[in-house]
């Protein structure tokens, strides 16, 4: 297996104009001017490669004015580890954090429901004595007999029926004589 290697950015030549530099190569490789400003600033170019191919993008970019070196990359596998273990680390402390949040919302919970419970008998016992209480029923007048009804409706609404009734026979037995 063959040793990969990385083009890193150095500087720009003395007589080049790095804004105008950098918007060129942006044009001529198809990348945003952001992706190039990154590679000014320490990020990776292109990718990982054989030393005659990172020879060749050394030589693309000294023609736009950089100045950059081709460096051999180290065996990443110690670092992989390492990485794996933050990220391990990190999970742990993000799933310990989440924990103890949610064990402090359920404690403020319990809180809250003894609260409401308490509350809500509170309500229910002065009801209780609310209605026990015969103030209410002390205003009202309860032994007094209710006022006599006239008869007066009643009496006019039978002579109107009786009189319907008289209309309905005379025009039953004489149908002839009445038409509506």
């Amino acid at each position: 297996m063959s040793d990969q290697f990385r083009v890193v950015f150095v500087g720009f030549n003395a007589d080049t104009d790095s804004q105008n530099a950098m918007e060129s190569l942006a044009v001529k490789l198809g990348v945003s001017k952001e992706k190039i400003v990154a590679f000014t600033q320490g990020r990776p170019l292109f990718g990982a490669a054989d030393k005659n191919k990172c020879l060749k993008q050394a030589k693309l970019l000294a023609i736009y004015g950089f100045q950059s070196k081709v460096q051999p990359l180290q065996n990443s596998a110690p670092s992989t580890a390492q990485v794996d273990t933050a990220a391990n680390e990190r999970v742990f402390e993000a799933l310990d954090y989440i924990t103890s949040s949610l064990i402090r919302i359920e404690e403020k919970l319990e809180e809250l429901e003894q609260r409401i419970d308490v509350q809500t008998k509170s309500i229910d016992e002065k009801d209780d004595e609310q209605w026990q209480n015969d103030e209410l029923f002390d205003e009202l007048d309860l032994d007094s007999e209710p006022k006599p009804k006239s008869k007066k409706l009643l009496f006019t609404l039978l002579v109107i029926l009786f009189i319907l009734l008289i209309v309905l026979g005379f025009s039953l037995a004489f149908p002839e004589m009445v038409k509506f």
